[in-house]
């Protein structure tokens, strides 16, 4: 299980607006533009800005507002005949960008250790790439847990929402991005086991 599983609900909260931006002319890739270019500014304020607590704060409403887009995107893509080549490319490419945009300035921050969130990030690079990898091997995008998108977004916008608030960094930011670390690491596991699997079954 992963926050992932909750998609659907909250594709059915976001329909209206789906429908709304569809009838106005907005495109499935519009939107994919701007969850990333929304990702990067807020990255590029907490890089900037990282001396500034409060400024962390952005990092959770970024992290909300990029999964209603992403979720968007998605309907548009295949609700109002939006899908292409092109929104493939975008969509996975964005989350990476995204994911190193916003998670990458965490490191420049007095307190956190920037090898911890580095290899973090590393490693949510390459679970993605593992459940991309899955399809070009003729199985399904995997998405499987426990440190999927989702639960990677959830976490590292927990630890801003704390910064933010005043409590200090040190070492339970560590301890807390080494665990989603593991997880991680897992999670590549999990989606090259459940890929081959798969293969398996379908031989």
């Amino acid at each position: 299980m992963t926050l992932y599983d909750i998609k659907p609900a909250f594709q059915r909260l976001l329909r209206p607006a789906c429908g709304a931006l569809a009838k106005a002319g907005i495109t499935a890739n519009q939107v994919t533009i701007g969850a990333m270019l929304l990702s990067i500014a807020t990255g590029t304020a907490l890089a900037v800005l990282h001396e500034e607590h409060r400024v962390l704060l952005l990092v959770p409403v970024t992290l909300f507002l990029r999964m209603a887009l992403n979720a968007i995107d998605g309907m548009l893509a295949r609700e109002h005949g939006m899908q292409s080549a092109l929104g493939g490319l975008l969509n996975e490419l964005g989350d990476v960008v995204s994911d190193i945009a916003l998670y990458a300035p965490f490191g420049l921050i007095a307190g956190i250790s920037p090898v911890v969130v580095s290899a973090t990030v590393v490693l949510a690079v390459l679970s993605e790439m593992t459940g991309v990898i899955a399809v070009q091997i003729e199985a399904s995008r995997r998405y499987d847990g426990p440190m999927g998108k989702s639960d990677r977004a959830f976490g590292f916008g927990l630890i801003a929402v704390l910064l933010g608030l005043g409590l200090e960094p040190g070492a339970w930011v560590n301890a807390c991005l080494g665990i989603m670390a593991l997880l991680t690491t897992a999670t590549i596991l999990n989606r090259a086991r459940a890929a081959l699997k798969e293969l398996a079954q379908s031989g």
